[in-house]
């Protein structure tokens, strides 16, 4: 049961309905998830400087990061929207399931990645020495350490605003992946 209508453009704000245009214009449509922001007159526009930031990361990276981390999160809205998106930047379904799950075997320096984006959402912010290690061993930085965490944070916004608004999802239904998360 939605606790949350899904504004429309005519019901939010001029400069939310600027923000619509630019969204229809470049996805197509506007996700429900970003139209219920939409409710503020800041939060979508504050969201969206968030993800248009610039980052360290390629667009596959940021996916890693965004499906292990909503997968802990367990946030239907936004494993069904990456997991579509995780398929347009070339991941297999296979290789989405492992993501979710916060593995990569198809790929060393994604699998440090997954592991690291996993630990740091699973222990709030504290991720294991032995994840952080694994995570420099592959080839990454400091500097894409924090790049990693504010994506991280990023991912969590949506993952808790969608868990506490449960507005309908419009992508493809992701199926419910059983792993531990520990």
């Amino acid at each position: 049961m939605s606790t949350f209508n899904v504004p429309t453009k005519n019901e939010v704000s001029e400069n939310n309905q600027a923000i619509f245009n630019q969204l229809e214009k470049g996805l197509g449509f506007v996700p429900n998830l970003y139209a219920a922001f939409a409710h503020s007159e800041t939060a979508l526009g504050n969201f969206l400087a968030i993800g248009q930031g610039k980052t360290s990361f390629s667009a596959k990276e940021k996916e890693v990061i965004n499906l292990a981390v909503s997968q802990v999160n367990n946030c239907v809205y936004c494993l069904s929207a990456h997991t579509a998106i995780g398929k347009m930047n070339g991941f297999t379904d296979e290789q989405i399931l492992e993501l979710r799950a916060g593995n990569a075997t198809f790929n060393s320096k994604l699998d440090a990645l997954a592991k690291f984006a996993k630990s740091v959402a699973i222990n709030r912010g504290a991720a294991t020495q032995e994840a952080v290690a694994d995570f420099y061993a592959a080839g990454y930085t400091k500097g894409n350490l924090a790049d990693a965490i504010i994506l991280i944070g990023e991912i969590t916004i949506t993952n808790y605003f969608h868990k506490t608004t449960n507005v309908a999802v419009d992508f493809p239904v992701a199926a419910p992946l059983e792993i531990e998360l520990v």
